[in-house]
């Protein structure tokens, strides 16, 4: 199985409700727009003013949150473990965001823009993942962090869970 191109979308908003547990106003990842199985993952948010943090972040300059970039990175990258491992909602298992190094913010993310999220493995070893991961806005570096997640029993299958 090659590499499919960036650009075309893979997987969109219903794909990624299907795989991860986040919802409205935590699912920071809109589409899926390329994948390099068992390397890396290519996604994207479209950051609008409407988000829910403008108001208060700054309402003067509205600009979004280091924290909330790396969330959406964080989903990039469990979406990258769940392509990989095949890991379903419906089984209970959830990936956990365990850690975060050399995390750099390199320009603010403003209204309007689009990040672009490329998610890398670096390391997988038995439930733990090391992931790579960057954030651009047009070609330009905005964040860049090496990222640890944790497949464990989330206790809540998908059926029994609230969406």
């Amino acid at each position: 199985m090659g590499t499919i191109p960036v650009n075309q979308t893979l997987l969109d908003c219903r794909d990624i409700l299907a795989l991860l547990p986040h919802r409205y106003p935590f699912m920071l990842v809109d589409r899926v727009i390329g994948y390099d199985p068992e390397k890396t993952l290519t996604a994207i948010k479209n950051v609008t003013y409407n988000e829910p943090f403008f108001p208060g972040h700054f309402p003067e300059v509205p600009i979004m949150p280091g924290v909330m970039i790396l969330e959406a990175m964080a989903q990039t990258c469990g979406l990258l473990a769940i392509k990989i491992s095949g890991v379903r909602r419906e089984s209970g298992m959830l990936l956990y965001f365990a850690g975060i190094d050399n995390a750099r913010f390199k320009r603010p993310v403003v209204p309007g823009d689009r990040l672009e999220f490329v998610a890398t493995v670096v390391r997988h070893k038995r439930d733990i993942w090391k992931f790579s991961c960057r954030a651009t806005v047009d070609g330009e570096l905005a964040c860049e962090a090496d990222m640890l997640c944790a497949l464990r029993n989330g206790g809540v299958k998908a059926d029994d869970a609230q969406a």
